[in-house]
């Protein structure tokens, strides 16, 4: 049977402190959550973690260098850092608007990387 897990949730701005009971039959009990939130995160976050990335990607011809980008959805967690080595190797030139897609299924996880600012100068 597997150690218990405290972790601190990150679904809300409460942040309670969770705990993660791994019982004898498999399953998992969750306590210390406000909210079904709470649980569904805890389990998730012990079994198959997942981020949102935020970066930045270099643009040229815009009135900045770089324009801010993020993963669309939620990536596995053990795949940051490659996809963080696409996002590197982006280079775009302006226009670009929040929405537009910079990198299509990054990494095979079925997410694409997306821009969060407008930079329209071109």
């Amino acid at each position: 049977m597997r150690e218990d897990v405290s972790l601190t949730c990150i679904n809300c701005p409460l942040g309670c402190e969770v705990t993660v009971h791994f019982l004898e039959n498999g399953e998992m009990q969750v306590s210390g959550n406000s909210c079904p939130r709470g649980e569904i995160y805890a389990k998730k976050e012990v079994t198959a973690p997942e981020r949102i990335v935020t970066s930045s990607v270099r643009v040229s011809g815009g009135e900045r260098p770089v324009v801010s980008v993020k993963t669309k959805e939620t990536i596995p967690k053990g795949k940051i850092f490659d996809v963080m080595e696409e996002i590197r190797k982006v280079h775009v030139a302006a226009p670009v608007r929040i929405g537009d897609v910079m990198i299509s299924d990054v990494c095979g996880t079925g997410v694409d990387i997306v821009a969060t600012a407008n930079d329209l100068t071109a």
